[in-house]
């Protein structure tokens, strides 16, 4: 824990020496969907690699760059790219660049992700709003020490997905004419997408689609009393559910074709806050 909170602190520092820009909702953008980033007028911009403490984003699709930008009137910081258990860092490690925004400020979180879809009602291209997850992987963002800055040592889940958040998004969805589907998001480790029968049993647990990401960086903002809400491109079917093959490529193209959708969506988010 000790080398984890030197490390928030030495981005944290970093970035201050850099900027007194103080951001209110963080916006972190999953694979293929960081385009949205790119129509922003920045304030300023890091590349992960150059913030001190910072993981290094190797996956596919994450361009690793946070964006300090205002827009609708609201301060924020958008994620270029997050960071998975699957490319070796601890579930600690992933949060670190969450977590250094909350310590500059960040009360609110927009997390968007590539799931595949369970529910046989998904289909490639649908948004699905995540009403709750369930974490497969046995590993938890608070093991260890409490990091008492943060938040408490045991934060309640039962209002990690804001039901305001939610709300909004719905809203927004309906202003825009974009169909919102809601349910369950699966966690799993990866990076091998997963088995016919770990569908099967995903599917009889409760999940409605399945991911790499996401759970750690809500857990964490559980845990600082962020207000969190998350939107999940179903960008294929997941295994078993279709009898195609699953490529990361076909994760990036769905990215692609809704981005303008997500992009309406974070707007319309943005404003409705």
């Amino acid at each position: 824990m000790e080398d984890t909170i030197k490390r928030i602190h030495e981005a944290y520092n970093a970035i201050r020496r850099q900027t007194d820009f103080t951001p209110e909702v963080a916006v972190i953008l999953g694979s293929g969907l960081g385009g949205y980033a790119d129509s922003l007028q920045t304030i300023c911009r890091f590349d992960y690699k150059d913030i001190p403490g910072f993981p290094v984003s190797t996956a596919i699709g994450h361009a690793g760059r946070l964006i300090f930008a205002e827009h609708f009137g609201k301060r924020i910081a958008v994620f270029q790219g997050r960071f998975h258990c699957y490319e070796g860092y601890s579930p600690a490690e992933t949060v670190i660049p969450l977590r250094t925004v909350i310590r500059l400020g960040v009360k609110t979180a927009l997390f968007t992700n590539a799931t595949g879809g369970i529910n046989q009602s998904f289909d490639p291209g649908d948004l699905m709003l995540v009403s709750d997850h369930i974490n497969f992987s046995g590993l938890n963002v608070l093991r260890g020490p409490n990091m008492e800055d943060f938040g408490t040592r045991f934060p309640d889940m039962s209002f990690a997905y804001s039901k305001r958040l939610i709300n909004v998004l719905e809203k927004a969805g309906e202003k825009n004419n974009i169909l919102l589907k809601k349910g369950v998001y699966g966690y799993m480790v990866g990076p091998s997408f997963e088995t016919p029968a770990e569908i099967r049993a995903l599917s009889h647990l409760g999940a409605d689609a399945v991911g790499m990401s996401t759970v750690h960086e809500v857990v964490a903002s559980a845990h600082a009393g962020v207000e969190t809400a998350v939107i999940s491109c179903i960008s294929n079917l997941a295994a078993g559910v279709s009898s195609q093959a699953i490529t990361h490529e076909e994760v990036l193209e769905a990215g692609r074709k809704v981005a303008h959708k997500i992009a309406r969506l974070i707007d319309g988010f943005l404003e409705g806050l």
